[in-house]
């Protein structure tokens, strides 16, 4: 694959060079994976952001910039623009202090990009930020926090959902509830299974040697956790790393984006199914899988309820009303928003379209083993 190299990062001691297209069958200094750094007793580990993009023009400067105006700076940022056709090579061509790398055809998924980018990686760490996301000034501080234990081998940060609509602060509830009470439990028993793919940081030569890039299904995030699970890594899980994600604002996108995420958990827990060995993993993919099967039916069923009666529909709804009450004012501590219990009804219905999906996909990817590599990219706004 033939990749072009449009900015060097500035202390890189290779010259810099402008426009230079390079085969990577060819013998230069991109072939040799920069050394890691061996000295376990060194303080600071260093870090490379990457960030792999399609067509992001309307997100791509803010994310990268966010990296820029970190309050511990990344030693260097790679952004992979995967083939775009709209203005995001032209973008990044215009930021100094990064280093792009220029793919003419678009690959078709996310994890082919990846893969491209990691090559180029020789930082003790790495982090991967979604283009349409935007960190916290402290978030890279934050992430490498949980590294001074050798025995980590990868950190998640906490994502939240970028204001915008109904449906965005929907998914902020369910970001709240999910990573404040689930997430942080699951952190407890060393059992995370979703390294958020927006705002993940790995040890790099645990991933290179873990890690390989299957390219056979749609959430590499899942496929990734999978594997370092498999391989008995730790896996930990920062509350104080923010980021700023831009999740879908109209019902296509969101729809398509669910049916993606459903479709990949499935498709990992039958590729990786031997994970289920140790007890403790067990537990916690049965809350998510199997609780959300045998959970979601009262939920795809409640409607059908008004055939007996108003009350009894009413009443479950009234106890829907509840349950999330609850659990979003104990996830107040890091959503900070208390108008999020007006969405409450909105989230019902959400909640009814999300486990039809699950269903969907459980027939589509357990049954009939269909299959999805198509990356569905949700509308920018």
């Amino acid at each position: 694959m033939e990749q072009k190299l449009v900015t060097k990062f500035e202390n890189n001691p290779i010259e810099k060079e402008e426009n230079k297209t390079i085969n990577s069958r060819e013998k230069n200094w991109f072939e040799e994976t920069p050394k890691f750094n061996k000295n376990k007793s060194q303080k600071t580990l260093t870090m490379t952001v990457l960030i792999a993009a399609y067509n992001e023009e309307k997100s791509i400067e803010r994310c990268v910039k966010s990296c820029l105006r970190q309050s511990e700076r990344p030693d260097e940022i790679i952004v992979v623009n995967d083939g775009s056709t709209d203005r995001t090579l032209e973008i990044l061509r215009k930021i100094k202090g990064i280093t792009v790398v220029d793919l003419k055809k678009n690959s078709g998924n996310k994890s082919k990009a990846q893969e491209q980018g990691v090559k180029y990686i020789g930082t003790d760490l790495f982090l991967t930020v979604d283009a349409d996301s935007f960190l916290d000034r402290d978030f890279i501080k934050e992430i490498k926090k949980p590294f001074k234990s050798e025995k980590v081998s990868a950190v998640c940060g906490y994502v939240k959902s970028e204001k915008n609509n109904w449906i965005t602060a929907v998914r902020e509830i369910n970001y709240g509830i999910g990573q404040v009470i689930y997430k942080k439990a699951q952190a407890y028993i060393n059992a995370v299974f979703v390294l958020s793919g927006c705002c993940s940081a790995f040890r790099t030569e645990v991933f290179k040697e873990i890690i390989t890039f299957d390219h056979d299904n749609v959430t590499e995030d899942l496929d990734f956790t999978y594997k370092l699970k498999l391989a008995g890594k730790r896996i930990a899980f920062s509350t104080k790393a923010i980021v700023h994600t831009q999740d879908p604002n109209n019902l296509k996108s969101y729809i398509r984006q669910i049916d993606r995420w459903y479709s990949g958990g499935w498709v990992c827990l039958k590729k990786n199914k031997s994970i289920l060995k140790k007890p403790n993993n067990t537990l916690v993919l049965a809350t998510i899988y199997l609780e959300g099967l045998l959970m979601g039916l009262p939920y795809v069923l409640s409607p059908l309820l008004i055939l007996f009666g108003l009350k009894y529909f009413f009443f479950f709804i009234a106890l829907d009303f509840t349950m999330n009450f609850i659990l979003i004012t104990l996830s107040l501590q890091k959503t900070k928003r208390p108008s999020l219990i007006f969405y409450i009804p909105h989230n019902y219905f959400v909640r009814i379209i999300d486990n039809w999906i699950l269903y969907y996909t459980f027939t589509k990817e357990m049954i009939f083993k269909r299959g999805n590599l198509v990356w569905n990219k949700p509308d920018r706004y």
